[in-house]
């Protein structure tokens, strides 16, 4: 339970960071403005029947661009967690020398016994 409120909280501060910072960097690199802003217009917006403005119908790329970043961001870090865990694990002990079967006991106290 405490892993989901804690994968949640850092899910929001992923976004956050690549919302807020790191989109408009790249907007920046690439002198493009905000690229979470992106898209391209399906239908213009215009004036419905009843006199409504209707809302243009918008393909909003550049918001799943940023999406996909932060999914990459969330699965490194937890890949990287997950790869120290295991690394951190101890490695299972080497197996006891098995000793000496029943038969080869007696085997042993026969050959002294010949003696």
């Amino acid at each position: 339970a405490i892993g989901l409120v804690m994968g949640a909280a850092f899910g929001t501060v992923t976004t956050a960071f690549v919302d807020g910072m790191f989109m408009p960097i790249v907007g920046k690199i690439f002198q493009v403005g905000d690229l979470s802003k992106w898209g391209y217009e399906l239908t213009a917006a215009a004036m419905g029947p009843d006199g409504k403005e209707v809302p243009a119908n918008i393909l909003k790329y550049g918001s799943f661009i940023g999406a996909i970043i932060n999914f990459l961001i969330v699965a490194l870090v937890m890949f990287m967690i997950v790869k120290s865990v295991n690394k951190m694990k101890e490695p299972p002990a080497p197996a006891a020398p098995a000793g000496p079967t029943q038969e080869e006991l007696l085997a042993q106290i026969r050959d002294l016994l010949k003696r």
